[in-house]
């Protein structure tokens, strides 16, 4: 069930109505939540559904048994048993055909021809976002951070939540689960931010990114027949498709979650305006660049025994990251840029930082937000391509050689990305990502109405899935 469906629209409207009626009644809100939950994810495949409940049914039982054991051995081995679970489980229904046929591809080098082939394995909706949160709500078990959900029921709930189930933010047990175990009350602050973030992430996903997208896609799908300033114009046009793409979910799914009395992680914040390589994974997806720290990075070590051991540390980290994104080499080397540039940015920072020109100057930030930009835009190319071939062509023909199509092209760029960088600087400007819902009456009516006209006049009359519900 798409959040930009009819669909989802009359199914939220029915939902929310029966939560208000239930403000008294705390455990039946929840009841209502998972039920609506199920639905929502069942919606797209009922035997998806299964899985999904498969993998929630073994991890309560072993996060119980590492919770009651005592002896450090048999902990560690419970530990070891439910990551293996979800791990394989992960491997097989995402990565199973990328494995065999790199493996294949791999033998045909020397001659050998393989006779097994892929199988036609469908990927779950959301299943990178759920393993992660499952993976450290066992962990942060392990560690005693929590106790365990004794509730089996509560404990559905914390990894099916319906908001943010198929593409995040990945939650924190410790977060999410006092928020469902207590009574929520709704506030109006709480409303108002809910209003703006779901309009607002609407606007961003239909209006923007799906626009940009019927600019981006011809152009990528036919990359030889372009060069110079059209290339340019589609690799902008895809570094703002999708950030509105994601962000725009996540905007939603926070909007929805505050208008029941929920809070969740802040996923994005401003990642266009990052100095810096470790500047834009603290802004771009906040909730998994934050898991991969705490949860991969620092127990390999983080930078705890040296400089190189730091690099590695660190390579590793995104190179897996890069991985969890997709099953294909594009995410590989995306992952394995970030943490080329990651490392290249720690080891000059020592003579960067005492610079003040760079650091207190205005025009020294904002060259080095140019700087960062361009390296982001270098990665988007990576992220996007579907082949080596086609990563080459784009970064090598980016130019500013017009054709034709050039002018009509950036002025639809334009035209669709003013509105959110207008907002955003203002959000920049003022450090409050939700000055909107700050502002007088009167202006919060012009916004909204602004962008209600420009949801049903340039709104993109086929909006599909978000970019990440593939990952």
């Amino acid at each position: 069930m798409l959040f930009n469906s009819y669909v989802f629209v009359i199914f939220f409207v029915v939902v929310y109505a029966l939560y208000l009626l239930l403000m008294k009644h705390h455990r039946l809100q929840n009841t209502l939540l998972l039920v609506a939950s199920l639905i929502f994810y069942g919606y797209w495949d009922w035997s998806l559904l299964l899985l999904l409940l498969f993998s929630k049914t073994v991890n309560f039982a072993l996060a119980n048994r590492i919770d009651k054991t005592e002896e450090p051995v048999l902990r560690k081995r419970y530990l070891i048993s439910a990551i293996s679970f979800n791990l394989l489980l992960l491997g097989f229904f995402k990565y199973f055909n990328f494995f065999t046929s790199s493996f294949a591809d791999f033998l045909g080098l020397f001659g050998i021809q393989p006779s097994w082939t892929t199988l036609n394995i469908l990927l779950p909706m959301g299943i990178s976002f759920y393993t992660f949160q499952l993976l450290g709500y066992i962990v942060d078990v392990y560690r005693k951070k929590l106790a365990p959900i004794r509730n089996f029921f509560d404990f559905i709930l914390f990894v099916s939540f319906f908001p943010q189930l198929v593409a995040g933010p990945i939650e924190r047990a410790t977060d999410l689960v006092p928020q469902i175990l207590s009574p929520r009350v709704l506030k109006t602050e709480q409303i108002n931010a809910g209003i703006f973030l779901i309009a607002w992430g609407f606007f961003k996903k239909i209006v923007i990114a799906d626009n940009l997208k019927t600019l981006v896609d011809p152009i990528f799908n036919s990359y030889t027949q372009y060069q110079g300033l059209d290339v340019l114009i589609a690799v902008l046009g895809f570094t703002f498709q999708i950030y509105c793409d994601f962000s725009g979910y996540s905007d939603i799914a926070r909007g929805i979650a505050k208008l029941m009395g929920f809070e969740l992680t802040l996923n994005f914040r401003l990642p266009y305006f990052a100095v810096n390589p470790s500047d834009f994974w603290s802004r771009w997806h906040i909730s998994l660049s934050s898991w991969l720290r705490d949860y991969l990075y620092i127990p390999l070590g983080g930078n705890r025994y040296g400089t190189s051991n730091t690099y590695r540390n660190l390579f590793i980290t995104m190179l897996l990251g890069g991985l969890w994104h997709g099953a294909a080499w594009n995410f590989v080397i995306w992952g394995a840029y970030q943490g080329a540039i990651l490392i290249l940015y720690r080891r000059f920072e020592p003579k960067l930082e005492p610079q003040k020109f760079w650091n207190h100057s205005h025009f020294g930030v904002g060259i080095r937000m140019l700087v960062m930009f361009i390296l982001t835009n270098i990665g988007w190319v990576i992220f996007r391509s579907n082949s080596i071939p086609q990563m080459v062509y784009i970064l090598t023909n980016i130019g500013f050689a017009a054709s034709s199509m050039s002018l009509i092209l950036g002025y639809k760029l334009v035209f669709f990305c003013l509105p959110l960088l207008l907002v955003q600087i203002y959000q920049g400007v003022t450090a409050n990502l939700l000055i909107i819902t700050k502002l007088n009456l009167i202006f919060r009516i012009t916004i909204y109405s602004f962008l209600t006209v420009w949801l049903f006049i340039f709104g993109a009359r086929e909006s599909g899935e978000f970019i990440y519900f593939q990952f």
